[in-house]
Protein backbone atom coordinates (compact mmCIF):
# COMPACT_ATOMS: atom_id res chain seq x y z
CA UNK A 1 0.00 0.00 0.00
CA UNK A 2 1.43 3.39 -0.95
CA UNK A 3 1.98 6.00 1.69
CA UNK A 4 -0.60 8.78 1.71
CA UNK A 5 0.52 12.38 1.85
CA UNK A 6 -1.21 14.84 4.20
CA UNK A 7 -0.75 18.60 4.39
CA UNK A 8 -0.73 20.05 7.91
CA UNK A 9 -0.40 23.67 9.05
CA UNK A 10 1.94 24.03 12.01
CA UNK A 11 3.77 26.78 13.90
CA UNK A 12 7.27 25.30 13.56
CA UNK A 13 10.70 26.18 12.23
CA UNK A 14 11.99 25.37 8.75
CA UNK A 15 13.91 22.16 8.16
CA UNK A 16 13.55 18.40 7.96
CA UNK A 17 12.67 16.30 10.94
CA UNK A 18 11.80 12.69 11.66
CA UNK A 19 10.27 10.60 14.42
CA UNK A 20 9.62 6.91 14.89
CA UNK A 21 6.51 7.24 12.71
CA UNK A 22 6.83 10.25 10.39
CA UNK A 23 9.25 12.24 8.27
CA UNK A 24 8.60 15.99 8.07
CA UNK A 25 9.62 18.48 5.38
CA UNK A 26 9.01 22.04 6.50
CA UNK A 27 8.80 24.76 3.87
CA UNK A 28 8.50 28.51 3.91
CA UNK A 29 5.18 30.26 4.27
CA UNK A 30 3.78 33.71 4.97
CA UNK A 31 3.92 34.95 8.50
CA UNK A 32 4.06 32.30 11.21
CA UNK A 33 1.93 29.72 9.42
CA UNK A 34 4.21 27.20 7.70
CA UNK A 35 3.45 24.23 5.50
CA UNK A 36 4.62 20.79 6.59
CA UNK A 37 4.50 17.84 4.23
CA UNK A 38 4.25 14.66 6.27
CA UNK A 39 5.11 11.18 5.06
CA UNK A 40 4.56 8.11 7.23
CA UNK A 41 7.67 5.98 7.63
CA UNK A 42 5.58 2.83 7.80
CA UNK A 43 1.93 2.03 7.15
CA UNK A 44 -0.65 4.77 6.84
CA UNK A 45 -1.33 7.79 9.05
CA UNK A 46 -4.61 8.60 10.76
CA UNK A 47 -6.23 11.83 9.63
CA UNK A 48 -6.75 12.84 13.28
CA UNK A 49 -4.43 12.45 16.24
CA UNK A 50 -6.45 12.09 19.42
CA UNK A 51 -5.31 13.23 22.85
CA UNK A 52 -6.60 12.03 26.22
CA UNK A 53 -5.88 14.09 29.33
CA UNK A 54 -6.80 12.30 32.55
CA UNK A 55 -6.83 14.87 35.36
CA UNK A 56 -8.44 12.58 37.93
CA UNK A 57 -6.23 11.77 40.90
CA UNK A 58 -5.45 8.04 41.04
CA UNK A 59 -4.67 8.44 44.75
CA UNK A 60 -8.35 9.18 45.37
CA UNK A 61 -9.33 5.68 44.24
CA UNK A 62 -9.86 3.38 47.19
CA UNK A 63 -10.08 -0.12 45.69
CA UNK A 64 -9.91 -3.04 48.10
CA UNK A 65 -9.44 -6.07 45.88
CA UNK A 66 -7.13 -5.04 43.02
CA UNK A 67 -4.71 -2.37 41.90
CA UNK A 68 -5.86 0.68 39.96
CA UNK A 69 -3.99 -0.68 36.92
CA UNK A 70 -5.82 -4.01 37.20
CA UNK A 71 -9.13 -2.18 37.52
CA UNK A 72 -8.41 -0.17 34.37
CA UNK A 73 -7.52 -3.37 32.55
CA UNK A 74 -10.77 -4.97 33.66
CA UNK A 75 -12.71 -1.90 32.52
CA UNK A 76 -11.34 -2.15 29.02
CA UNK A 77 -10.88 -5.87 28.49
CA UNK A 78 -14.04 -7.30 30.07
CA UNK A 79 -17.79 -6.93 29.57
CA UNK A 80 -19.34 -3.95 31.34
CA UNK A 81 -20.85 -5.99 34.18
CA UNK A 82 -17.34 -7.05 35.19
CA UNK A 83 -16.85 -3.54 36.61
CA UNK A 84 -19.07 -4.62 39.50
CA UNK A 85 -16.14 -6.81 40.62
CA UNK A 86 -14.21 -3.66 41.51
CA UNK A 87 -14.78 -3.19 45.22
CA UNK A 88 -14.44 0.29 46.64
CA UNK A 89 -14.53 3.85 45.40
CA UNK A 90 -13.20 4.69 41.95
CA UNK A 91 -13.22 6.92 38.88
CA UNK A 92 -11.46 5.08 36.06
CA UNK A 93 -10.45 5.74 32.48
CA UNK A 94 -9.00 3.15 30.10
CA UNK A 95 -7.88 3.74 26.51
CA UNK A 96 -6.83 1.60 23.58
CA UNK A 97 -6.38 3.17 20.18
CA UNK A 98 -9.24 5.58 19.62
CA UNK A 99 -11.55 3.85 22.10
CA UNK A 100 -11.92 5.26 25.61
CA UNK A 101 -13.97 3.75 28.42
CA UNK A 102 -14.87 5.44 31.68
CA UNK A 103 -16.68 4.26 34.80
CA UNK A 104 -17.14 5.48 38.35
CA UNK A 105 -18.73 4.51 41.62
CA UNK A 106 -21.74 6.47 42.85
CA UNK A 107 -19.59 8.32 45.39
CA UNK A 108 -17.15 9.84 42.87
CA UNK A 109 -18.09 12.52 40.32
CA UNK A 110 -16.35 12.12 36.95
CA UNK A 111 -16.71 14.70 34.18
CA UNK A 112 -15.35 15.02 30.68
CA UNK A 113 -15.12 17.53 27.84
CA UNK A 114 -14.29 17.01 24.17
CA UNK A 115 -12.22 19.85 22.73
CA UNK A 116 -11.57 20.42 19.04
CA UNK A 117 -8.00 20.76 17.82
CA UNK A 118 -6.77 21.02 14.24
CA UNK A 119 -4.79 17.82 14.67
CA UNK A 120 -7.66 15.92 16.29
CA UNK A 121 -9.99 15.74 19.34
CA UNK A 122 -8.81 16.16 22.91
CA UNK A 123 -10.71 14.41 25.70
CA UNK A 124 -10.23 16.02 29.11
CA UNK A 125 -11.44 14.07 32.16
CA UNK A 126 -11.59 15.36 35.75
CA UNK A 127 -13.71 15.27 38.87
CA UNK A 128 -14.42 19.01 38.62
CA UNK A 129 -15.64 21.43 35.98
CA UNK A 130 -13.13 24.12 36.97
CA UNK A 131 -10.26 21.66 36.57
CA UNK A 132 -11.32 21.07 32.98
CA UNK A 133 -11.69 24.81 32.37
CA UNK A 134 -8.24 25.58 33.81
CA UNK A 135 -6.62 23.00 31.54
CA UNK A 136 -8.39 24.40 28.48
CA UNK A 137 -7.18 27.89 29.38
CA UNK A 138 -3.61 26.61 29.64
CA UNK A 139 -3.91 25.21 26.12
CA UNK A 140 -5.65 28.24 24.64
CA UNK A 141 -8.84 26.22 24.09
CA UNK A 142 -11.08 27.95 26.63
CA UNK A 143 -13.01 29.71 23.86
CA UNK A 144 -14.76 26.39 23.24
CA UNK A 145 -15.85 26.02 26.86
CA UNK A 146 -19.22 26.40 28.52
CA UNK A 147 -20.16 24.50 31.71
CA UNK A 148 -23.14 22.94 29.95
CA UNK A 149 -20.79 21.39 27.38
CA UNK A 150 -19.17 19.23 30.03
CA UNK A 151 -20.56 15.74 30.54
CA UNK A 152 -20.94 13.66 33.68
CA UNK A 153 -20.20 9.95 33.57
CA UNK A 154 -23.43 8.55 35.06
CA UNK A 155 -22.99 6.25 38.02
CA UNK A 156 -23.34 2.51 37.36
CA UNK A 157 -22.53 2.79 33.64
CA UNK A 158 -19.52 2.21 31.43
CA UNK A 159 -19.27 5.12 28.99
CA UNK A 160 -17.47 4.36 25.74
CA UNK A 161 -16.23 7.07 23.39
CA UNK A 162 -14.68 6.80 19.95
CA UNK A 163 -12.19 9.62 19.38
CA UNK A 164 -12.47 9.69 15.61
CA UNK A 165 -12.72 13.44 15.10
CA UNK A 166 -15.47 15.66 13.78
CA UNK A 167 -18.29 14.82 14.01
CA UNK A 168 -17.90 13.07 17.35
CA UNK A 169 -20.22 10.07 17.67
CA UNK A 170 -22.50 9.79 20.70
CA UNK A 171 -21.10 7.88 23.66
CA UNK A 172 -22.30 4.34 24.27
CA UNK A 173 -23.71 3.70 27.75
CA UNK A 174 -23.68 0.16 29.12
CA UNK A 175 -25.01 -0.54 32.59
CA UNK A 176 -22.75 -2.52 34.92
CA UNK A 177 -25.05 -2.63 37.96
CA UNK A 178 -28.60 -3.96 37.59
CA UNK A 179 -29.95 -5.13 40.95
CA UNK A 180 -33.07 -7.25 41.05
CA UNK A 181 -36.23 -5.68 42.45
CA UNK A 182 -38.56 -7.03 45.11
CA UNK A 183 -36.88 -10.39 45.72
CA UNK A 184 -36.75 -10.27 49.53
CA UNK A 185 -39.65 -11.60 51.63
CA UNK A 186 -42.05 -9.01 53.07
CA UNK A 187 -40.56 -9.56 56.52
CA UNK A 188 -39.13 -6.41 58.09
CA UNK A 189 -36.86 -8.39 60.43
CA UNK A 190 -35.28 -10.25 57.51
CA UNK A 191 -35.03 -7.08 55.44
CA UNK A 192 -33.49 -5.07 58.28
CA UNK A 193 -30.95 -7.74 59.18
CA UNK A 194 -29.90 -8.19 55.54
CA UNK A 195 -29.64 -4.44 54.93
CA UNK A 196 -27.55 -3.61 58.01
CA UNK A 197 -25.38 -6.72 57.53
CA UNK A 198 -24.47 -5.40 54.08
CA UNK A 199 -23.79 -1.98 55.61
CA UNK A 200 -21.56 -3.56 58.28
CA UNK A 201 -19.53 -5.44 55.68
CA UNK A 202 -18.90 -2.26 53.70
CA UNK A 203 -17.84 -0.41 56.84
CA UNK A 204 -15.55 -3.29 57.81
CA UNK A 205 -13.80 -3.22 54.40
CA UNK A 206 -13.29 0.52 54.73
CA UNK A 207 -11.97 0.33 58.29
CA UNK A 208 -9.47 -2.38 57.35
CA UNK A 209 -8.06 -0.08 54.67
CA UNK A 210 -7.42 2.76 57.15
CA UNK A 211 -4.30 2.87 59.35
CA UNK A 212 -5.09 1.64 62.84
CA UNK A 213 -4.05 4.91 64.48
CA UNK A 214 -6.27 7.14 62.32
CA UNK A 215 -9.36 8.62 64.04
CA UNK A 216 -12.81 8.23 62.47
CA UNK A 217 -15.37 11.03 62.43
CA UNK A 218 -19.07 10.35 61.91
CA UNK A 219 -21.12 13.20 60.44
CA UNK A 220 -23.90 12.79 62.96
CA UNK A 221 -27.35 14.18 63.70
CA UNK A 222 -29.05 11.32 65.55
CA UNK A 223 -31.23 10.73 62.50
CA UNK A 224 -31.91 7.28 61.09
CA UNK A 225 -29.09 7.20 58.54
CA UNK A 226 -26.28 8.80 60.54
CA UNK A 227 -27.46 6.93 63.64
CA UNK A 228 -27.42 3.61 61.82
CA UNK A 229 -23.96 4.30 60.44
CA UNK A 230 -22.57 5.36 63.83
CA UNK A 231 -23.90 2.33 65.71
CA UNK A 232 -22.84 -0.07 62.98
CA UNK A 233 -19.34 1.43 62.82
CA UNK A 234 -19.10 1.24 66.61
CA UNK A 235 -20.13 -2.42 66.52
CA UNK A 236 -17.78 -3.31 63.65
CA UNK A 237 -14.79 -1.66 65.31
CA UNK A 238 -15.37 -3.64 68.48
CA UNK A 239 -15.90 -6.86 66.53
CA UNK A 240 -12.63 -6.33 64.63
CA UNK A 241 -10.72 -5.61 67.83
CA UNK A 242 -10.29 -1.91 66.98
CA UNK A 243 -10.49 0.75 69.64
CA UNK A 244 -13.83 2.58 69.49
CA UNK A 245 -12.03 5.48 71.18
CA UNK A 246 -11.02 6.44 67.63
CA UNK A 247 -14.66 7.41 66.97
CA UNK A 248 -16.25 10.82 67.29
CA UNK A 249 -19.81 11.81 66.44
CA UNK A 250 -19.58 15.33 65.03
CA UNK A 251 -22.83 17.31 65.06
CA UNK A 252 -23.11 20.81 63.59
CA UNK A 253 -24.33 23.50 65.99
CA UNK A 254 -25.41 26.83 64.53
CA UNK A 255 -27.31 28.11 67.56
CA UNK A 256 -30.97 27.30 67.07
CA UNK A 257 -31.14 23.97 65.27
CA UNK A 258 -32.66 20.85 66.84
CA UNK A 259 -29.93 18.36 65.83
CA UNK A 260 -27.65 18.85 68.84
CA UNK A 261 -30.40 17.95 71.30
CA UNK A 262 -31.52 15.06 69.11
CA UNK A 263 -27.97 13.72 68.83
CA UNK A 264 -27.47 13.94 72.58
CA UNK A 265 -30.77 12.19 73.28
CA UNK A 266 -29.90 9.45 70.79
CA UNK A 267 -26.57 8.68 72.46
CA UNK A 268 -27.73 9.15 76.06
CA UNK A 269 -30.20 6.30 75.72
CA UNK A 270 -27.35 4.01 74.69
CA UNK A 271 -24.78 5.26 77.20
CA UNK A 272 -22.58 6.56 74.40
CA UNK A 273 -22.57 10.32 74.97
CA UNK A 274 -18.77 10.29 75.37
CA UNK A 275 -18.54 10.10 71.57
CA UNK A 276 -20.56 13.26 70.92
CA UNK A 277 -18.74 16.42 69.88
CA UNK A 278 -20.79 19.46 68.81
CA UNK A 279 -19.07 21.60 66.18
CA UNK A 280 -19.98 25.23 66.62
CA UNK A 281 -20.29 27.56 63.64
CA UNK A 282 -21.68 31.02 62.99
CA UNK A 283 -24.82 31.22 60.88
CA UNK A 284 -23.61 34.55 59.50
CA UNK A 285 -20.71 32.71 57.84
CA UNK A 286 -23.02 30.59 55.68
CA UNK A 287 -22.31 31.61 52.09
CA UNK A 288 -24.30 30.11 49.22
CA UNK A 289 -22.03 31.66 46.60
CA UNK A 290 -18.99 29.97 48.14
CA UNK A 291 -20.91 26.69 48.20
CA UNK A 292 -21.77 26.99 44.51
CA UNK A 293 -18.10 27.39 43.67
CA UNK A 294 -17.27 24.24 45.62
CA UNK A 295 -20.06 21.89 44.49
CA UNK A 296 -20.45 23.34 40.94
CA UNK A 297 -24.22 23.00 40.93
CA UNK A 298 -27.27 25.12 41.67
CA UNK A 299 -30.11 22.93 43.01
CA UNK A 300 -31.37 24.77 46.13
CA UNK A 301 -31.74 21.77 48.47
CA UNK A 302 -28.28 20.52 47.55
CA UNK A 303 -26.79 24.00 47.99
CA UNK A 304 -28.39 24.27 51.43
CA UNK A 305 -27.13 20.84 52.48
CA UNK A 306 -23.66 21.47 51.08
CA UNK A 307 -23.49 24.82 52.88
CA UNK A 308 -24.01 22.96 56.16
CA UNK A 309 -21.40 20.36 55.16
CA UNK A 310 -18.86 23.11 54.49
CA UNK A 311 -19.57 24.66 57.88
CA UNK A 312 -19.19 21.30 59.62
CA UNK A 313 -15.99 20.52 57.73
CA UNK A 314 -14.48 23.90 58.51
CA UNK A 315 -15.32 23.51 62.18
CA UNK A 316 -13.72 20.06 62.38
CA UNK A 317 -10.66 21.29 60.50
CA UNK A 318 -10.24 24.23 62.87
CA UNK A 319 -10.21 21.89 65.86
CA UNK A 320 -8.32 19.00 64.28
CA UNK A 321 -5.85 20.16 61.58
CA UNK A 322 -4.72 16.61 60.78
CA UNK A 323 -8.08 14.81 60.78
CA UNK A 324 -8.59 12.82 57.58
CA UNK A 325 -11.44 10.27 57.61
CA UNK A 326 -15.17 10.97 57.79
CA UNK A 327 -18.10 8.59 57.38
CA UNK A 328 -21.71 9.66 56.81
CA UNK A 329 -25.23 8.44 56.08
CA UNK A 330 -25.60 9.92 52.60
CA UNK A 331 -27.53 7.57 50.33
CA UNK A 332 -29.79 6.22 53.06
CA UNK A 333 -32.79 8.32 52.03
CA UNK A 334 -32.30 7.31 48.41
CA UNK A 335 -32.09 3.60 49.21
CA UNK A 336 -35.30 3.49 51.23
CA UNK A 337 -37.15 6.09 49.14
CA UNK A 338 -37.57 8.45 52.06
CA UNK A 339 -38.04 11.84 50.41
CA UNK A 340 -41.27 13.88 50.67
CA UNK A 341 -43.10 12.98 47.48
CA UNK A 342 -45.52 15.87 47.96
CA UNK A 343 -42.64 18.37 47.59
CA UNK A 344 -41.93 17.27 44.02
CA UNK A 345 -44.84 17.69 41.57
CA UNK A 346 -43.12 15.36 39.11
CA UNK A 347 -43.41 12.39 41.45
CA UNK A 348 -46.10 10.01 42.63
CA UNK A 349 -45.68 7.06 44.93
CA UNK A 350 -46.06 4.79 41.90
CA UNK A 351 -43.22 6.47 40.03
CA UNK A 352 -41.03 6.33 43.13
CA UNK A 353 -41.66 2.65 43.79
CA UNK A 354 -41.86 1.39 40.21
CA UNK A 355 -38.72 3.05 38.81
CA UNK A 356 -35.58 1.18 39.93
CA UNK A 357 -32.98 3.36 41.66
CA UNK A 358 -34.95 6.51 40.88
CA UNK A 359 -33.40 8.48 43.71
CA UNK A 360 -29.89 7.18 43.00
CA UNK A 361 -29.91 7.82 39.24
CA UNK A 362 -32.84 10.11 38.46
CA UNK A 363 -35.01 9.20 35.49
CA UNK A 364 -32.04 7.45 33.93
CA UNK A 365 -29.83 7.42 30.85
CA UNK A 366 -31.80 7.77 27.63
CA UNK A 367 -34.77 9.51 29.24
CA UNK A 368 -35.84 13.03 28.22
CA UNK A 369 -35.21 14.54 31.64
CA UNK A 370 -31.80 12.94 32.10
CA UNK A 371 -29.13 15.63 32.21
CA UNK A 372 -26.03 14.88 30.15
CA UNK A 373 -24.21 17.64 32.02
CA UNK A 374 -25.05 16.40 35.52
CA UNK A 375 -26.72 12.95 35.22
CA UNK A 376 -29.48 12.65 37.85
CA UNK A 377 -30.48 11.70 41.37
CA UNK A 378 -27.63 11.05 43.80
CA UNK A 379 -25.37 10.43 40.81
CA UNK A 380 -25.63 14.20 40.39
CA UNK A 381 -26.11 15.47 43.91
CA UNK A 382 -23.33 13.47 45.59
CA UNK A 383 -21.06 16.43 44.83
CA UNK A 384 -22.68 18.05 47.88
CA UNK A 385 -20.84 15.42 49.94
CA UNK A 386 -17.74 14.63 47.89
CA UNK A 387 -16.72 18.17 46.95
CA UNK A 388 -17.33 19.66 50.40
CA UNK A 389 -15.26 16.96 52.11
CA UNK A 390 -12.41 17.29 49.60
CA UNK A 391 -12.51 21.09 49.93
CA UNK A 392 -11.46 20.78 53.57
CA UNK A 393 -9.00 17.95 52.95
CA UNK A 394 -11.11 15.04 54.21
CA UNK A 395 -11.56 11.61 52.70
CA UNK A 396 -15.23 10.81 53.05
CA UNK A 397 -17.06 7.50 52.95
CA UNK A 398 -20.78 6.91 52.42
CA UNK A 399 -21.43 3.17 52.87
CA UNK A 400 -25.12 3.43 51.89
CA UNK A 401 -23.98 4.30 48.33
CA UNK A 402 -22.25 0.96 47.78
CA UNK A 403 -23.79 -1.51 45.30
CA UNK A 404 -24.01 -4.30 47.87
CA UNK A 405 -26.16 -2.11 50.12
CA UNK A 406 -28.23 -0.64 47.28
CA UNK A 407 -28.88 -4.16 45.98
CA UNK A 408 -30.51 -5.10 49.28
CA UNK A 409 -32.61 -1.95 49.22
CA UNK A 410 -33.75 -2.62 45.66
CA UNK A 411 -34.71 -6.17 46.69
CA UNK A 412 -37.23 -4.85 49.24
CA UNK A 413 -40.81 -5.61 48.10
CA UNK A 414 -42.02 -2.01 48.44
CA UNK A 415 -45.30 -2.62 46.64
CA UNK A 416 -46.29 -5.47 48.92
CA UNK A 417 -45.18 -3.61 52.06
CA UNK A 418 -46.86 -0.30 51.26
CA UNK A 419 -49.73 -1.10 48.91
CA UNK A 420 -48.87 2.33 47.45
CA UNK A 421 -49.67 4.09 50.72
CA UNK A 422 -47.39 7.14 51.14
CA UNK A 423 -47.49 7.26 54.92
CA UNK A 424 -46.58 3.59 55.10
CA UNK A 425 -43.61 4.21 52.79
CA UNK A 426 -42.34 6.94 55.10
CA UNK A 427 -42.56 4.62 58.11
CA UNK A 428 -40.51 1.87 56.52
CA UNK A 429 -37.02 3.32 56.85
CA UNK A 430 -37.12 3.69 60.61
CA UNK A 431 -38.51 0.18 61.04
CA UNK A 432 -36.03 -1.44 58.67
CA UNK A 433 -32.90 0.30 59.99
CA UNK A 434 -33.76 0.00 63.70
CA UNK A 435 -34.63 -3.70 63.36
CA UNK A 436 -31.48 -4.30 61.38
CA UNK A 437 -29.27 -2.48 63.87
CA UNK A 438 -30.81 -4.50 66.70
CA UNK A 439 -30.26 -7.79 64.84
CA UNK A 440 -26.65 -7.06 63.83
CA UNK A 441 -25.34 -5.04 66.79
CA UNK A 442 -27.73 -5.86 69.64
CA UNK A 443 -28.30 -2.13 70.21
CA UNK A 444 -31.75 -0.51 70.46
CA UNK A 445 -31.57 2.41 68.05
CA UNK A 446 -33.84 5.40 68.75
CA UNK A 447 -35.87 6.60 65.75
CA UNK A 448 -36.79 10.25 65.31
CA UNK A 449 -38.90 11.88 62.59
CA UNK A 450 -37.11 12.64 59.31
CA UNK A 451 -35.43 16.00 59.01
CA UNK A 452 -33.05 17.29 56.35
CA UNK A 453 -29.45 18.11 57.36
CA UNK A 454 -29.95 21.83 56.75
CA UNK A 455 -33.16 21.89 58.81
CA UNK A 456 -31.50 20.21 61.78
CA UNK A 457 -28.34 22.28 61.93
CA UNK A 458 -30.27 25.54 61.98
CA UNK A 459 -33.92 26.46 62.25
CA UNK A 460 -35.74 26.71 58.94
CA UNK A 461 -36.53 30.36 59.64
CA UNK A 462 -32.86 31.22 60.16
CA UNK A 463 -31.85 29.16 57.14
CA UNK A 464 -34.25 30.92 54.80
CA UNK A 465 -33.18 34.32 56.07
CA UNK A 466 -29.57 33.45 55.27
CA UNK A 467 -30.16 31.46 52.07
CA UNK A 468 -33.34 32.92 50.54
CA UNK A 469 -32.47 32.30 46.91
CA UNK A 470 -34.36 30.50 44.14
CA UNK A 471 -32.85 28.00 41.74
CA UNK A 472 -32.65 30.63 39.00
CA UNK A 473 -30.47 32.80 41.25
CA UNK A 474 -28.13 29.94 42.02
CA UNK A 475 -27.91 28.94 38.37
CA UNK A 476 -27.04 32.51 37.39
CA UNK A 477 -24.35 32.62 40.06
CA UNK A 478 -22.82 29.36 38.86
CA UNK A 479 -22.73 30.45 35.20
CA UNK A 480 -21.18 33.78 36.20
CA UNK A 481 -18.06 31.89 37.28
CA UNK A 482 -17.26 31.34 33.59
CA UNK A 483 -18.29 34.69 32.10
Amino acid sequence: MGASRITLYLRVRRGRFSSSRFAYAIGAAKGKLLVAAVWPLRGTVDHYIERVVDLTDPEENLIYNMSVAEARGLLFDQQADAVLRIKGSFALLAKSGKTVRMARSLDRPMRYFLAKRQEGPALIVASRVDTIFDWLKSEGLDGQFHPSYTRMVPAHYVVELQLVGCPDPDPIYTRFFTPESGTLPADLDVIGRTYIAALAEEIAQWLRAIPADEPIGVCFSGGIDSGGVFLTAYHVMRTLGMSPARLKAFVLELGDGPDVDQARTFLEGLGLTMFLEPIEADVSALDANATIRVVEDYKPLDIESATMALALGQGIRNLYPDWKHLIDGDGGDENLKDYPIEENPELTIRSVINNPMLYQEGWGVGKIKHSLTYSGGLSRSYSRTYATARHHGFQGFSPFTKPSVIAVAEAIPFIELTQYDVSRLYELKGEIVSRGVKAVTGLEMPVFPKRRFQHGAVSEESLHRRLPYLEADYRKQFLSLYQ
